[in-house]
């Protein structure tokens, strides 16, 4: 995804440089155990990526966090009475196979670890995608994932909703093994001090979204974005990994929605995986995810085995 012009809104540092910005007094209290946990399936991160990427940026967003609640409070001083303080929202943005999971469990664990243990939640916008039945009946079955194949209205209202410091917000919940939205089932958003929302279309605005253009959207939410990014031949290959991964095991599963593919020889299961890529993925990727980019406050960029080659943020 290399683009010349891409650094020019942005700050460029280098991985070296990046971990020169820890405080002093910022410490990890991750274990490689809590690590592994943190990552998302055939994802690979080491605890020096931890304390020289992650830590720093921790940091960073503390300081774009009290920021924002000095503004709070000036803008309560103005009117005279006291407000419900609003969540400070960050999104986590990218491609497919990117390790976006991964990152927003990452910093799910090293906010909560701020000496003022803020209460941190992370949701991710899989569950307001439409149900399957309900793709299937609008013939959209294949663009999942596109803009097309959200509830955009259930998700800005619950944005609207936790901004207005709403208790016990319900969110629904997706299912990877069946790949589809589970009945019933919510994660509950209760007024957290952070929230962290993680998913291919938090970039997005109201020119992706036509039905809804010039009114309110996603990124009107946001105190800050951050974009994981990679070359589409890693992104290919790290898919193509996951999903091999995935049929030794998960695939036998008869719940598994690719329950049907557990036994198919490799190399067909490598030339499926290319092909749901490029004529899913791809397009997704090329048409919405991609474009939004340059929206991110912080852009995350890797290279192969997910390693973080730089980091660039907005001037």
């Amino acid at each position: 995804m290399s683009d010349p012009n891409l650094s020019s809104p942005f700050f460029e540092f280098s991985p070296q440089k990046w971990a020169s910005f820890a405080h002093s007094s910022d410490r990890l209290t991750l274990t490689e155990a809590d690590i592994s946990r943190c990552l998302a399936f055939n994802d690979r991160i080491s605890l020096d990526d931890v304390r020289n990427i992650y830590l720093p940026l921790s940091r960073l967003i503390y300081l774009y966090f009290i920021s924002r609640h000095d503004r709070s409070t000036v803008i309560q001083q103005f009117l005279g009475k006291s407000m419900e303080t609003a969540p400070f929202i960050i999104s986590i943005s990218g491609s497919v196979s990117v390790g976006k999971t991964t990152t927003a469990r990452l910093l799910h664990e090293l906010l909560k670890a701020w000496p003022s243990k803020p209460k941190v939640s992370l949701i991710t916008t899989d569950g307001f995608l439409y149900p399957n039945a309900e793709l299937e009946k609008r013939g959209i079955m294949n663009q999942k994932g596109f803009p097309v194949s959200y509830d955009v209205k259930r998700l800005m209202k619950f944005l609207c909703q936790v901004k207005d410091g709403i208790p016990k917000l319900k969110v629904p919940v997706y299912s990877h093994l069946t790949y589809d939205v589970v009945p019933d089932k919510f994660t509950i958003v209760d007024r957290p001090d952070i929230l962290i929302i993680e998913g291919v279309n938090v970039l997005q605005n109201g020119a992706d979204y036509p039905e809804i253009r010039n009114r309110v959207f996603i990124s009107d939410f946001i105190d800050f974005s951050i974009y994981v990014d990679a070359e589409e031949e890693y992104l290919i290959k790290w898919y193509v990994d996951r999903f091999l991964k995935l049929r030794e095991n998960t695939f036998d599963d008869p719940s598994c929605y690719f329950h049907r593919y557990a036994h198919m020889p490799e190399s067909e299961a490598i030339s499926l995986a290319k092909m749901i890529w490029q004529a899913v993925n791809h397009v997704n990727l090329i048409k919405n995810i991609l474009p939004c980019r340059n929206r991110a406050n912080l852009i995350l960029r890797k290279g192969a085995e997910h390693k973080i080659e730089s980091i660039l943020l907005r001037k």
